[in-house]
């Protein structure tokens, strides 16, 4: 069986007590969060877990659906984990929300994007007639919908605003599935490595990266779905290679989320489009950001 999950902190966990060359792993904890940076630099290692080389930050913190108000461990822990990633420099920067804003467990992309305070519009004129007194960094968000609505691949998509936009960097932000119902809405993954939009389901698309726009991609994501799998293996303790191969042909055909999934989106991406609009325009509080989103 494929063990599914996006997260490179169970893939890693997958192949604990080995020793493999190339992977360094750091962790350090909050009152609220804790914080693990997996950085893969060896090709060899990136095969053995299944993730690409480049660094993967995972932050572990109490369920989204269980704590809606924005607090300083988990958002401070955010927005470093954001800025370690963001190029130098105060280039023009993309926000793309990735998925189905029609499906709740597929619409923390689009949820955050809506969220996301543009100013690539706003000239330094403007900017200082309405009481700005340092210089927004320019910032353009977008949701890109699913190839089955609009017909046009993600990563065509982004790629085509980028040709007219010309960003330092884009950020995107997607959902992700989990190998544990554990991970379900009380993890963030940030990668420097892109995404390859809904791999975690069996559905794999064309990876949105560096090598397809040409510039560096930061991939956010907060798992909202387990495979069925997964989760039987998981709850009853019996290896999922143990299942028979009619368990496992109906198994993997189900994708299961939580039944408060839509508190936890819509909490998840709140706090991940503040977090973002930090890290993006540092010369302003989470409150005054907080009014504009």
């Amino acid at each position: 069986m494929n063990f599914r999950t996006d997260l490179a902190l169970e893939r890693k966990e997958l192949v604990k007590g080995k020793s493999i060359d190339g992977i360094k792993v750091d962790e350090k904890q909050n009152s609220e969060c804790k914080t693990t940076v997996i950085d893969i630099i060896s090709e060899n290692a990136a095969k053995k877990i299944g993730k690409g080389v480049g660094r993967y930050i995972t932050l572990e913190m109490n369920a989204f659906s269980d704590e809606a108000a924005v607090s300083d461990g988990r958002l401070k822990a955010l927005i470093e984990s954001i800025e370690s990633l963001l190029p130098k420099g105060e280039g023009t920067v993309l926000v793309a929300g990735v998925g189905n804003s029609d499906m709740t467990s597929d619409a923390l992309g689009p949820m955050t994007a809506s969220m996301i305070f543009a100013t690539r519009h706003i000239d330094e004129e403007v900017q200082k007639t309405a009481g700005f007194s340092k210089k927004l960094r320019p910032v353009a968000s977008v949701s890109t919908g699913v190839l089955g609505k609009t017909g046009i691949e993600s990563g065509e998509y982004i790629r085509s605003i980028c040709a007219e936009v010309n960003p330092q960097c884009v950020i995107t932000v997607d959902a992700l599935a989990a190998g544990s119902v554990s991970r379900l809405g009380t993890t963030v993954q940030m990668s420097d490595t892109g995404i390859a939009p809904g791999s975690g389901i069996g559905n794999t698309r064309k990876r949105i990266d560096e090598g397809l726009l040409g510039i560096p991609v930061i991939a956010i994501g907060v798992p909202t779905v387990v495979n069925a799998v997964s989760l039987a293996a998981e709850l009853s303790g019996v290896r999922a290679d143990k299942f028979n191969s009619d368990v496992l042909s109906q198994g993997e055909r189900l994708i299961v989320a939580p039944k408060d999934i839509d508190l936890m989106v819509k909490n998840a991406s709140y706090l991940l489009a503040l977090a973002i609009n930090c890290a993006l325009q540092p010369s302003l509080t989470p409150k005054e950001l907080y009014g504009l989103m």
